[in-house]
């Protein structure tokens, strides 16, 4: 939920830059991640969990592909950035581990 809340935030400023496309993009990968972790949950099924994990995961390189682009467009500093980019790479560390987890 915090990386969805954060993305909100640095695409506002890809907005005003008139940027929508790229904006939304990100937006909907940044929602997805939390949906797909709790419809994966919801399932009841470990199987059903992991794929949605692993969905979740994907949206996760998603939105950080999104973010690096946006940087190296110009739409965003990599400081600016840099808050969405470091929960990427620690939501998608602790995704794998989750996974892995499941199939002990």
């Amino acid at each position: 939920m915090t990386l969805a809340e954060e993305t909100y935030a640095l695409t506002a400023k890809i907005a005003r830059a008139r940027e929508f496309d790229l904006a939304r993009q990100m937006r909907r990968a940044a929602v997805s991640v939390p949906s797909n972790i709790a419809e994966g949950y919801a399932r009841r099924s470990p199987t059903d969990y992991k794929r949605f994990l692993a969905i979740a995961n994907g949206s996760v390189r998603e939105l950080e592909t999104q973010a690096l682009l946006a940087v190296r467009l110009g739409l965003v500093t990599r400081e600016e950035a840099a808050v969405v980019l470091r929960h990427c790479a620690d939501l998608g560390k602790l995704l794998t581990a989750l996974r892995r987890s499941l199939s002990v």
